[in-house]
């Protein structure tokens, strides 16, 4: 362990790699486990409250004033919307119970949300008695993404969703499609069966049971939101990041702690997104860290490399990493 003092938001970081090369897997593990790092840990909740909650929930308020469509239900999936929020609202209060609180009386809920000072009533089933609806009120509790997959016709569907902070896609494109579809540009993973194996291992999910798995991509600067939507406003950045001396302090690791729920009531999978990102220049600061990702980048397949958007810059961060480091102020 490092003795450095660290920022919290550091040493709470989810570093996702265990070797010195990447391929994809399903690399799914039971929830709520504490996971050690060289910095500190991660992992023991479902739900993470940190200090940029307010921050990170205000910026998404403001993704959807722009663009209503990122908060997404079909029809069908208006039930699995209800049994999302109660399965948030629960498990904020259940792990903040001195600053969140769930009443009940008969159909009739009171949420109280000190942090943010909420105070909501609302009536089960009935989306107008919240703001933005079931799904919309548990995207304003919880700094996660939230996708819902019906499962029907032996498949899995996405067919609800609140995306504010998607990395290099489109929940307006993807809503309605075939897990399987969502994930066909992927490289390698078809030929190696990963997804078919990740659908079924959903698709066997009892209500109730709890999985996390971790996925990673980088992002110039500290930017939440680079869905395809946006591509003009951060497109041009990987292009002309190469050549910036801030390059270690602009571009970041940006790792997702994703959670697969089975919901009881509806039967639904739950899949939650949370977003972290920690610059070259944070890596750096763990030893084991910046050596690993600086060899993983440096043995990251080409086809894998330009699916996550590396290409303009991974031979400069793999070099950053090994090398340049040293030499930074």
């Amino acid at each position: 362990m490092t003795t450095t003092v660290l920022d919290p938001r550091i040493a709470r970081f989810p570093f996702p790699f265990r070797d010195d090369s990447y391929r994809y897997s399903t690399n799914v593990e039971p929830a709520r486990r504490f996971t050690p790092t060289e910095a500190g840990g991660w992992g023991d909740r479902v739900l993470d409250i940190d200090d940029e909650y307010r921050d990170e929930l205000t910026h998404r308020a403001a993704i959807l004033r722009r663009d209503p469509s990122r908060c997404t239900v079909l029809p069908h999936m208006r039930a699995a919307a209800w049994d999302t929020l109660l399965t948030v609202l629960r498990e904020l209060a259940a792990t903040h119970p001195q600053r969140m609180t769930l009443e009940r009386d008969g159909a009739r809920y009171r949420w109280r949300n000190q942090l943010l000072g909420t105070e909501q009533e609302f009536l089960y089933g009935d989306d107008a008695s919240l703001p933005g609806g079931p799904l919309g009120f548990a995207g304003q509790q919880v700094q996660e993404d939230i996708v819902l997959l019906d499962q029907r016709e032996g498949s899995l569907w996405a067919d609800a969703g609140l995306v504010t902070f998607a990395a290099d896609w489109s929940l307006g494109f993807d809503v309605g499609m075939r897990f399987l579809e969502v994930h066909g540009p992927v490289p390698r993973i078809h030929e190696e069966r990963v997804i078919t194996r990740a659908e079924q291992f959903l698709m066997r999910l009892q209500p109730g049971q709890e999985f996390r798995r971790t996925n990673w991509t980088m992002t110039v600067d500290r930017r939440l939101d680079s869905s395809t939507e946006t591509y003009p406003e951060w497109g041009r950045d990987r292009r002309l990041v190469v050549d910036d001396d801030r390059l270690p302090d602009r571009l970041h690791l940006r790792v997702e702690v994703q959670h697969l729920i089975r919901l009881a009531e509806s039967g639904a999978v739950l899949f939650l997104i949370r977003t972290y990102l920690a610059s070259l220049t944070d890596i750096a600061r763990i030893p084991a860290w910046r050596r690993r990702l600086g060899s993983v980048l440096a043995e990251l397949p080409q086809d894998m490399t330009d699916y996550k958007g590396l290409t303009r810059y991974r031979d400069a961060a793999a070099h950053w990493l090994t090398e340049g480091w040293r030499y930074a102020p």
